[in-house]
Parts: structure tokens; C-alpha cells; sequence
């Protein structure tokens, strides 16, 4: 069942997409009206998607709230709002939203934008997770293999860069592995990697 956070601080609006939602899709849903409304959710429900308002009519808009819930959430993003001018789409698309609708939106816009990101959601094992923080997860040596890892080194190059046998390197691979509760095979650690590598 796919969580989805509607942060949108007109109620009429967010009642709207949420029966929309309910009546489409299998998913849960919750409404955030507000900047702190919407933290408290992504801590008690860490959505899949997010349905986010840029006008929040707060002291954040909604690029500035994805932005810094990103630092701690996996999640795709769907902007739903009024703002049509180029700076401020150029502003979402930083984020890598998965969509930008338009305001006034309608039924069919609506599914239409959601549906595509649904199959992508499925598709996306790390979605609707805490993000892991390797500052409290790592230590120093294994931090050091795992940005090496990033830049596409091998065990023996990782080996030498750290002054160490590539044995210990193997054994170091194989507790992060087990950490991050990732199988060893078909290069799970390096997929982990390139998917998270703006936190190492």
C-alpha cells in the first residue's frame, strides 16, 4: 500500500486530491497544512509519494521543505500548485520531482500524473524509508571504502589506497553489507552507492 502526504495549505484543495486518491489508487493518505504539520507526518508516516503545494503561505515554501526533508527521506515528489513562471519551475526541477502539475487541477490531470509515478514507486524498493546516516552508521575505514566505492574503484585499488590487504577490505564490504541488510550478490553495494552517495 503506497503512503502518500498531501502538504497543501488550502483544506478544500487537499480534501479534493485525497478522495481522488482514495477512489484510484491502493494508498493511505494523510494531509499536512502547514511546514510543521507536514514534518511530524514525514516522521509517523514515511510517504512513498508526496503531493506538495509550492505557496504554503508559511515561512518554507514547498521547494525549500522537499529540499531539506530529502536530507533525511527517500521519497518522489509531485508538485501541485499555481506557479507557472520559469524561474520557479526551474527552482522544483532541482529537486528531480517526479511531476508538476498545474493548478486548477482535475480529475484526469490528476490520475494521469500519479499513475506514472505509482509504476515508478513499485518499482523502487529504497522509497518510503529513513534514510540511512552513515555518520552514525560507519566508522572512519568503512566511510573511506564506501566513497571509494562511489568513485568505481576495485577491492584491490580500494586495498591500496588504504594501506590494507584486500582480504580486510572484503571483510569490511561484507559488514557494511550486513548494516545496510543488502545481499552481496549483483553489485547491491554499488547500486546502495549511486543511490545515496550525496550522503557520504
Amino acid at each position: 500500500m503506497v503512503r502518500v502526504l498531501i502538504i497543501e495549505d488550502e483544506i478544500i484543495i487537499a480534501r479534493f486530491i485525497e478522495q481522488q486518491l482514495l477512489s484510484s489508487f491502493p494508498c493511505t493518505t494523510r494531509i499536512a497544512v502547514s511546514v510543521k504539520e507536514a514534518r511530524e507526518a514525514m516522521h509517523e508516516l514515511t510517504p512513498h509519494l508526496l503531493l506538495c503545494d509550492i505557496n504554503l503561505q508559511d515561512n518554507q515554501s514547498g521547494i525549500a521543505l522537499v529540499t531539506e526533508l530529502r536530507q533525511q527521506y527517500s521519497f518522489e515528489v509531485i508538485y501541485i500548485t499555481s506557479y507557472q513562471n520559469r524561474s520557479i519551475i526551474e527552482q522544483a526541477s532541482a529537486t528531480n520531482p517526479a511531476n508538476y502539475i498545474l493548478k486548477p487541477v482535475d480529475e484526469a490531470q490528476l490520475f494521469a500524473g500519479v499513475q506514472l509515478v505509482m509504476n515508478k514507486i513499485s518499482q523502487t524498493a529504497a522509497v518510503g524509508e529513513k534514510l540511512v546516516n552513515p555518520a552514525a552508521l560507519f566508522n572512519t575505514t568503512e566511510r573511506s571504502i564506501l566513497q571509494l566505492i562511489r568513485d568505481q574503484k576495485t577491492t584491490k585499488e580500494i586495498a591500496q589506497a588504504l594501506f590494507l590487504s584486500p582480504y580486510t577490505i572484503k571483510n569490511h564490504r561484507h559488514n557494511i553489507c550486513r548494516k545496510l541488510q543488502l545481499e552481496e550478490g549483483n553489485n547491491a553495494l554499488l547500486k546502495w552507492v549511486m543511490q545515496y552517495s550525496h550522503l557520504l
